[in-house]
């Protein structure tokens, strides 16, 4: 590994309590993506930590059970205060490790603080219910319990809000967990552990391990000991974990790829969209699960609205997210500019204009331009995959219907967008669109009390809201004569 200036915790496994370090173990490297230095060393678990792990969720599972949602609900609420009392630190380690601006870091530490204390406090509402008796006597009871040990697996964008949302319900329903963050931001995932175990969580009710993803994946899913599967990341890994769970009957939510389509009729308060969907694309450099790619505009204003949406992507401050002045870092993943090339690439070859950025930018690390694309014919890749990356595209639609038509047209249906001052094209498009989130004259579909997920192949069930914590509770009948 490479010195570094910079100052970034040592990051390791946390498994029944313990801190295990990278000596003895084989590492991968962390890497800054707005240096493409390496700074860290990151330990991969073994199969004996794996099965370690198991065994401390194992034997945790009935007293972390049988822990009042009250007390559970306290350490989360201060876990909680503790986040935003680090949140200066935690928001520039995450900066470091991941790319994006200190202002969105800083903004994910304090949405990760309010999901804890969401959690804690939706986890004292896990109601049943008393059924009317079929005879004087009975007693007829319908009881919620925890479904039992979770497995979560949670990407590197939002390396702070990730993995807060995926322990954050599992914990407050009563359910030990063991969670696998993105290897290329572990030290984000482990400050909001460190919170937890210091608000007073007990050893084993949760662990954070990392590792080669198929290997970690295929050996927690295997073992009788797992009941839930908690899924952020791409359609075709999603798929796979699908098939393993089936094997043991374990359920699953999964929180799948997207393509969002934004819709902007003649009527829209085309200045207000602007500034908004702008600054929504490209934040985190348009890697975004719900960021608005597909801008789908009226014929009347297409070309005012290309003009300004230019205008202020050219306005852009692009580099190291450290610095205050920049409000778009760098690409995560080694792997994403050459992706991203190949999909503008393309379209160009396919006769789409490109109108802003197209390509990297010439300094180390790895920066790429804001992107702005118009005339995107149908058949270009980037029309039907996701690019996760600042890139957007532009095309025109007449009537309602054939914009309806288009934002349905891919296996996608995670989150959509419009704008309109019509209350009737609202109502109409909001009904119409296939999607699992929609924000109308909004970019802002998730709050701690709304469901996240999506419908197609963009996958099933809800993290967050009581969605969330009912995904880790099972329903139980019981029928007392």
């Amino acid at each position: 590994m490479s010195a570094s200036p910079l100052d970034y915790p040592a990051p390791y496994l946390l498994i029944d309590g313990e801190k295990l370090p990278a000596a003895g173990r084989e590492t991968r490297e962390v890497v800054n993506p707005a240096s493409g230095q390496a700074i860290a060393d990151l330990p991969l678990a073994s199969q004996a930590d794996l099965d370690r792990a198991l065994e401390a969720a194992r034997r945790s599972a009935q007293t972390w059970r049988a822990t009042s949602a009250s007390e559970r609900g306290g350490m989360l609420k201060q876990a909680a205060r503790l986040l935003l009392q680090r949140s200066a630190d935690i928001a520039r380690v995450a900066t470091i490790e991941e790319g994006k601006s200190i202002h969105e870091t800083r903004i994910e530490v304090s949405v990760a603080a309010s999901t804890l204390e969401w959690f804690a406090e939706e986890g004292r509402r896990a109601y049943g219910r008393v059924l009317q008796p079929a005879a004087p006597g009975n007693r007829a009871l319908v009881v919620k319990e925890p479904v039992g040990v979770v497995a979560a697996f949670a990407p590197w964008n939002f390396p702070i809000v990730n993995p807060a949302r995926k322990l954050g319900a599992a914990l407050a329903a009563g359910c030990p967990c063991i969670l696998k963050p993105a290897e290329e931001a572990p030290a984000s995932a482990l400050a909001i552990a460190q919170a937890l175990m210091d608000a007073g969580v007990p050893p084993g009710v949760m662990g954070i391990v990392f590792g080669h993803p198929a290997r970690v994946s295929e050996h927690l899913l295997a073992s009788e000991i797992v009941r839930k599967i908690s899924f952020t990341g791409s359609i075709p890994v999603g798929q796979r974990l699908m098939e393993l769970a089936a094997k043991g009957m374990k359920r699953t939510t999964m929180e799948l790829g997207g393509h969002a389509p934004v819709v902007i009729f003649n009527d829209a308060d085309l200045e207000r969209t602007l500034d908004v969907t702008v600054a929504s694309k490209f934040r985190n450099a348009g890697q975004v699960c719900v960021a608005p790619t597909r801008f789908i505009v009226q014929n009347d204003i297409h070309d005012r609205f290309v003009k300004g949406f230019v205008e202020r992507t050219r306005a852009i401050s692009v580099g190291d997210g450290l610095d205050e002045r920049n409000r778009m870092g760098p690409l995560a993943h080694a792997r994403r500019p050459e992706a991203i090339a190949q999909l503008v690439e393309d379209a160009k070859e396919k006769g789409a204009v490109l109108r802003e950025g197209g390509e990297r930018l010439d300094r180390p690390g790895l920066f790429w331009k804001p992107t702005v694309l118009t005339d995107v014919p149908l058949s270009a890749r980037l029309m039907n995959e996701e690019p996760f990356g600042p890139i957007a595209t532009v095309t025109r639609f007449g009537t309602l219907e054939e914009s309806i038509q288009e934002a349905n047209r891919l296996p996608f249906g995670l989150a959509a967008y419009v704008f309109t001052q019509s209350l009737r094209t609202a109502t109409v498009i909001g009904d119409s669109i296939e999607a699992g989130m929609i924000g109308i004259n909004t970019t802002t579909i998730s709050v701690p009390e709304s469901p996240f997920g999506g419908v197609k192949h963009s996958g099933h069930g809800s993290e967050m809201g009581i969605e969330g914590l009912e995904a880790c509770l099972t329903t139980k009948f019981i029928n007392q004569v």
